[in-house]
């Protein structure tokens, strides 16, 4: 059997690693929470970089509809200068 002694150096052995382990409990703590922070900043700069995609991606379709828009008044307007050419240069009945 153990002696008194013994079980004094055991318990103070045991009471020491037990002061580690909340130490390193402690700091593990603290690690935890400035990951969480740092999740917490990037979730952030993520949305915000996805609302500012989509707001660019908006944009881009209103110019692509305007930029169709436009060639389509410029086809029309083709048309019509060909169509008054295309008169201009038919010989005119009754010569």
């Amino acid at each position: 059997m153990a002696t008194l002694e013994e079980i004094e150096a055991r318990l103070a052995a045991v009471e020491q690693q037990l002061q580690a382990v909340r130490q390193d409990a402690a700091a593990a703590r603290v690690l935890a929470g400035a990951a969480d922070r740092d999740v917490s900043e990037f979730r952030q700069a993520l949305n915000a970089h996805t609302t500012t995609l989509n707001a660019l991606r908006e944009t881009q379709v209103e110019h692509q509809q305007e930029t169709r828009d436009g060639f389509a008044r410029v086809n029309v307007g083709m048309a019509e200068i060909t169509r008054l050419l295309n008169r201009l240069a038919e010989p005119e009945s009754g010569e």
